[in-house]
């Protein structure tokens, strides 16, 4: 389930991070298996995911496949005593699986039932400045407005980007992407909401375990090929000096604050592509509101987004088992 841009995205940070893991096996649908796979100097034959693929006793799995693979598959995993880091939308809601971004709950880990979601690429950028500042101020309201790389739709999303003359046929989005911004990511509720943007808003108040936080969300396809940037509103309970909320940040683990507008620097798409750190600026005060604040936050989609958060959670999956 790893030959998407994300799944071969968690190779790469699989070899860069070195677990200690002794033995590893790739699965695929039907279509893909059979092909190989170069992994830490190895060839590996990919094989079809079937319903006794995890009878041979495996200890943890990271599904990049889909929701409704997610949901056939993971729960046959579990049930075999393999604990699923899951990053569709399929169990993120659910009130027994844990929403896990290590950086700020890695605690509700050890709640899992063998299965821990991974949440929305947009959610995890955004819940590392946020969880930081909620400690310290105690959000009272979230405004999000996501300008997103059309990476996250996939390696259809990047071909329909690469359409220069939008002549083609569109292989991913209703419109043209090139030279154009699309205010619709995923399909439309009945509420005029996307689902990208209810995503966001559940899942933040999920992991902020704040339930009744006032949240609302536009999420806007946009023409970068790589890392999502965020607008962030935020209004406060308490009040605030900005050197202290700076201070707060630079100190957030792997958060980079870069917020020097005399010397032009701020956080940009083709400087986060690559990192797996959140990137965060324009902090300032938003006057029309007693204790509000505005920010700027932009995190590599394919990476933190996504395969980094994932190799992390298993990461703590190994430290325990090590402890």
């Amino acid at each position: 389930m790893l030959l998407g841009l994300v799944g071969r995205c968690v190779l790469k940070v699989l070899e860069e991070r070195n677990l200690p893991i002794s033995e590893y096996t790739f699965f695929a649908s039907s279509k893909s298996a059979g092909s190989f796979i170069s992994f830490l100097e190895k060839e590996y034959e990919v094989l079809e995911l079937k319903e006794d693929s995890f009878d041979r006793g495996f200890d943890f799995a990271i599904f990049s496949a889909g929701a409704s693979t997610s949901k056939k598959f993971a729960p046959i995993a579990a049930s075999k005593g393999c604990i699923v880091v899951d990053n569709s939308s399929a169990f993120r809601m659910d009130d027994n699986v844990p929403l896990v971004v290590p950086e700020v709950n890695k605690e509700e880990i050890k709640n899992h039932h063998n299965i821990i979601a991974n949440p929305n690429c947009s959610t995890i950028q955004a819940m590392l400045p946020l969880k930081v500042l909620d400690d310290a101020y105690h959000i009272k309201r979230i405004i999000y407005s996501t300008y997103q790389a059309v990476s996250g739709a996939g390696r259809n999303g990047l071909d329909d980007l690469e359409n220069i003359s939008n002549t083609l046929p569109l292989k991913k989005f209703p419109y043209p992407i090139y030279n154009n911004c699309l205010p619709h990511i995923d399909v439309f509720l009945d509420n005029g909401y996307t689902k990208e943007e209810e995503k966001m808003i559940n899942e933040t108040r999920k992991i902020l375990k704040r339930p009744d936080l006032k949240i609302t969300a536009t999420t806007v396809r946009v023409p970068v090929s790589n890392s999502h940037s965020e607008s962030i509103n935020l209004e406060f309970e308490k009040g605030f000096d900005l050197k202290d909320i700076k201070n707060l940040l630079e100190k957030g683990k792997n958060i980079i604050v870069q917020d020097d507008i005399s010397n032009l620097i701020y956080p940009m798409p083709i400087h986060a592509s690559g990192h797996d750190e959140v990137f965060v600026g324009r902090i300032r005060r938003d006057f029309s509101i007693p204790n509000g604040l505005n920010l700027w936050v932009v995190a590599d989609n394919i990476r933190k987004g996504a395969a980094t958060n994932a190799v992390q959670i298993v990461e703590e999956l190994v430290k325990d088992i090590e402890e």
